[in-house]
């Protein structure tokens, strides 16, 4: 029998602060509505599809509030990871898609968290302010080389400044795409990169 294709779902506890990670197969999430409660049962991640949307309801370790977000089923099902983010912080909140990239961005979101609990009490413009400097600092060298671009063939975006990432937006088709600025390994990623494509729309 085919094995069932399986998404990994994860989130930050905001009671515990422990990481909660569970698997699920396509099945499994399309059957019912999916309560994913942390083992210390005072949190849980509410999963339910309905059609061709899917409503997530997801506890949040940077707020302490519950936010309600939705996405296409096509990419909460295939998608290699997505992420969800709090409004107010600009840090990621939950995490669904394929196990190693979302073990790979839940490790990253801990590290984020460990500063924000260092920070309580002296909350600044940013999580922190020096690798967001140097985050800019990277992208503005390689704006300058002309080296952002979306798939839709644009070479025209719009910038907009976290509290911990920063978000591009292609001037026209929209799309957009998120750079970690909360930790030293957000540096060391960006460091690495010559160019930067948004997953646009592809060119017709």
């Amino acid at each position: 029998m085919e094995e069932q294709p399986k998404r990994t779902l994860a989130y930050l506890c905001p009671a515990c602060h422990q990481s909660v990670v569970v698997e699920r197969t396509m099945f499994q999430l399309a059957a019912s509505a999916n309560e994913l409660p942390c083992p210390c049962g005072k949190s849980a991640l509410h999963v339910e599809m309905m059609g061709d949307r899917v409503r997530l309801t997801v506890p949040c370790l940077a707020c302490g509030r519950d936010h309600t977000v939705t996405c296409s089923t096509q990419a909460f099902l295939h998608q290699r990871v997505l992420a969800f983010s709090c409004a107010q912080s600009g840090l990621d909140c939950c995490y669904v898609g394929e196990e190693g990239p979302v073990f790979a961005a839940l490790k990253r979101l801990e590290a984020a968290a460990d500063k924000l609990e260092q920070n309580q009490g002296e909350k600044g413009a940013f999580l922190d302010e020096l690798v967001m400097h140097e985050v800019l600092s990277e992208l503005k060298e390689i704006a300058q080389r002309d080296g952002i671009s979306c798939t839709c063939g644009s070479h025209r975006w719009k910038l907009q400044v976290n509290y911990s990432s920063i978000d591009l937006f292609c001037a026209d088709c929209g799309a957009a795409m998120r750079i970690p600025a909360a930790t030293d390994n957000d540096i060391d990623d960006i460091c690495c990169k010559t160019k930067l494509v948004i997953r646009g729309r592809k060119e017709e």
